[in-house]
Order: structure tokens, then C-alpha cells, then sequence
């Protein structure tokens, strides 16, 4: 079973790699969403998962670091794609929850990612 909690939170980025002239090479903000899913057996007792409050205590650090900061500025974060952003939200929380299935990023309504971990590169 799969389950998933989202999360949001405001910051800035610029992306320094795209061609002379693209606009996301400019300052520019996003109210991006997170959804952390966790993947497992229900417990027969409990009947869930995991509880979704300790998804979000093993989130939370992570969305203080992000959380109305420059993107940019975050070790790791340099190239602040979603892409890379997932990968870096998932390499911080897999240690603290080891159930983690799935990682994704909109950085608005209609775009954004989905990151398996690295086995499923």
C-alpha cells in the first residue's frame, strides 16, 4: 500500500544552467508542493501504514531549510531544477524514513516530477 502527505512551501530560484536568455535563468518564485509517499504493508492492528504525522515530523527540517529561502543558496541546491530538488529532498529523508517510495515536485499547477530513488533511475 501506498500512501502520501503534501506539503507546501515558498522560495526563489534561478536556474544558472539554461540557455543565455531563457526565463528561469531570471529571479523568479514558486508555491511548490511536495508529496511524500510511503510504501508498506498495513498493520493489522494500527490498520495504516505509518502514522501521516510522522511523515511530517521526518519533513519537517527539510521544510525548514526551503521554506521562503533562495533555492540556490543550499548546499546541493545550485542547480535548483525540480529534478534535482527531488533527488536532494529524497537523499535527506530516506535515512529518517526508510518506507519512502516516492518524491514529488510541482513547481506550478501543471508541472513538476516524480522521483522513485535511485534504484529506479
Amino acid at each position: 500500500m501506498e500512501l502520501f502527505k503534501e506539503f507546501t512551501f515558498e522560495a526563489a530560484h534561478r536556474l544558472p544552467n539554461v540557455p543565455e536568455g531563457h526565463k528561469c535563468a531570471r529571479l523568479h518564485g514558486h508555491s511548490f508542493m511536495v508529496r511524500i509517499a510511503v510504501e508498506g504493508p498495513v498493520d493489522p492492528v494500527m490498520g495504516w501504514v505509518i502514522d501521516f504525522g510522522d511523515i511530517k515530523k521526518a519533513f519537517k527540517p527539510i521544510y525548514d531549510q526551503l521554506d521562503h529561502y533562495y533555492l540556490n543558496d543550499i548546499p546541493g541546491l545550485e542547480n535548483p531544477t525540480s529534478e534535482v530538488l527531488a533527488e536532494w529532498i529524497w537523499e535527506k529523508l530516506q535515512p529518517t524514513l526508510p518506507l519512502l517510495s516516492r518524491v514529488e515536485i510541482r513547481e506550478t499547477c501543471t508541472s513538476g516530477c516524480s522521483y522513485l530513488g535511485p534504484k529506479a533511475k
